[in-house]
C-alpha cells in the first residue's frame, strides 16, 4: 500500500514566506529608529543652542547594508564626539599643565579659525603683551595696555601721546571650569529602543497585509 500526504497550503513555503516578512519587519523598525534617534539628537543640539552645524554631525547608518535581515543594527554617532559627548556629560575641565585655562573676554575676539582664542595667538595677533593680574576675591585677570575699535575689541593704540590708552581685561584665569550639561542623549536612545517591539510588529503587519 502506497500512501501520499499532500498539504495545501505549502507549510515550508509558508514559513519562508514569514521569514522573509519578518526580516523585512525587523530592518524597517531598525531604520525608523535610527533615523528618528538621528533627527532626535540633532533637534537636542539646535535646541540647545549648540548651532545647526554641530547637530549635522550626528550621522546613522544601517547594517547590514543592503539586505533586510533579523539581526539589523543602526549606528547612531556624531562625528564630532569629543564636542557632543562633552555637552552631554558636562564634565570638569582643568588646565593640561596644571595651571591656569584662559577664558577670552568680549575685547579678546575670536580665533582666526573660529571659536576661542588662546592668549598666544592673541599676542601675535595685535603685538601687544598681555600681563597678569593676581586677584584675591575672583578669577585673576589677563589685561594688555591698549584701546577699544569700534567692534568693541582690544587693539594697539596708534596714539604717540598715550591719550586713549587703558588697561584692558582680556581673558579670565581660573584653575578649573565646569561644563553645564546641556545635552541628554541617553533619553532619547532609551526611547528608541522602547519604541522597537512596537515598529517591528506595525512593520510586519503591514508587510503581510499592506
Amino acid at each position: 500500500m502506497k500512501l501520499e500526504l499532500d498539504i495545501t497550503p505549502d507549510l515550508v513555503a509558508m514559513m519562508q514566506a514569514e521569514i522573509a516578512a519578518g526580516e523585512r519587519a525587523v530592518s524597517a523598525a531598525i531604520r525608523e529608529a535610527g533615523t528618528g534617534l538621528k533627527s532626535a539628537w540633532r533637534a537636542q543640539i539646535t535646541g540647545a543652542g549648540l548651532g545647526a552645524r554641530l547637530a549635522r554631525t550626528i550621522r546613522t547608518e544601517q547594517f547590514p547594508k543592503g539586505k533586510p535581515s533579523l539581526n539589523a543594527a543602526a549606528l547612531v554617532w556624531s562625528k564630532a564626539p569629543v564636542i557632543v559627548g562633552a555637552h552631554d556629560t558636562g564634565p570638569l575641565i582643568r588646565s593640561k599643565n596644571g595651571f591656569w585655562l584662559a577664558i577670552p573676554l568680549p575685547a579678546a575676539g575670536k580665533s582666526s579659525r573660529g571659536g576661542r582664542i588662546t592668549p598666544l595667538e592673541w599676542e601675535r595677533r595685535t603685538g601687544l603683551r598681555l600681563r597678569f593680574v593676581y586677584r584675591h576675591t575672583g578669577p585673576s585677570l589677563l589685561v594688555a595696555e591698549g584701546r577699544l575699535n569700534t567692534k568693541g575689541r582690544a587693539v594697539a593704540s596708534r596714539s604717540k601721546t598715550g591719550r586713549g590708552v587703558t588697561t584692558m581685561p582680556i581673558f579670565l584665569l581660573v584653575p578649573q571650569v565646569k561644563l553645564p550639561k546641556r545635552l541628554d542623549l541617553a533619553r532619547d536612545a532609551d526611547r528608541a529602543l522602547d519604541s522597537m517591539p512596537g515598529l517591528i510588529v506595525a512593520n510586519w503587519a503591514e508587510g503581510k497585509f499592506g
